[in-house]
């Protein structure tokens, strides 16, 4: 199994970063939590990674942080959430603020920031990891970059945008203006599409 990627960073998007080690390209899908975190192109990264065995072939995920890591797995290994569905949770709010959502039961919530995760998979979620997350040591602290991309998601819900279109538009915009953009930068962007 591959437990972590510690190699030069050669290309990164919110969805999927690139690490060379030796004369190798690996390629591992993120969650946007880890893209924040993720240094410049160019620069030395190590990424905690998760191996996917399907059918078809093999899919790498990877994880800024064990939390990160930890928490895919728990969700991935709920009935009906998929490997997507458990990185848009992860992108759609910070760990600690996740773990208060299974505690206190709110799985409308949950189904209202996901996209893909109707009342009975967010009803089934809250069931399943209700002991496992409450086991879990979480840091309220979240990146600053993390903080401003779920605000203008979340600005952009409230303008009637759906969850997917603000996280994609979100996405894009990250990609033009690079991690550092401020929220009126970043939400500039994200309304030009």
């Amino acid at each position: 199994m591959i437990e972590f990627l510690d190699g030069e960073l050669v290309a990164k998007s919110p969805e999927a970063a690139t690490v060379r080690i030796g004369g190798a390209g690996f390629n591992v899908r993120i969650p946007l939590s880890t893209y924040d975190a993720l240094p410049r192109e160019g620069q030395r990264v190590r990424l905690l990674t998760h191996l996917h065995l399907r059918e078809d072939g093999l899919s790498l995920y990877g994880f800024a942080t064990e939390l990160e890591r930890s928490l895919f797995r728990m969700l991935t290994g709920v009935s009906g959430i998929s490997n997507a569905i458990a990185l848009r949770v992860l992108g759609s709010c910070s760990p600690a603020e996740f773990k208060r959502l299974i505690l206190d039961g709110q799985a409308d919530v949950i189904s209202h920031m996901v996209k893909g995760v109707g009342a009975k998979i967010a009803g089934r979620m809250v069931l399943e990891l209700k002991k496992p997350v409450e086991e879990l040591e979480v840091q309220a602290a979240e990146s600053a970059a993390g903080q401003v991309a779920r605000d203008v998601i979340q600005a952009l819900v409230a303008l009637g945008e759906s969850r997917l279109d603000a996280e994609r538009a979100v996405r894009d915009a990250l990609s033009a203006l690079g991690p550092d953009a401020d929220h009126q930068q970043l939400l500039q962007q994200a309304l030009k599409r």
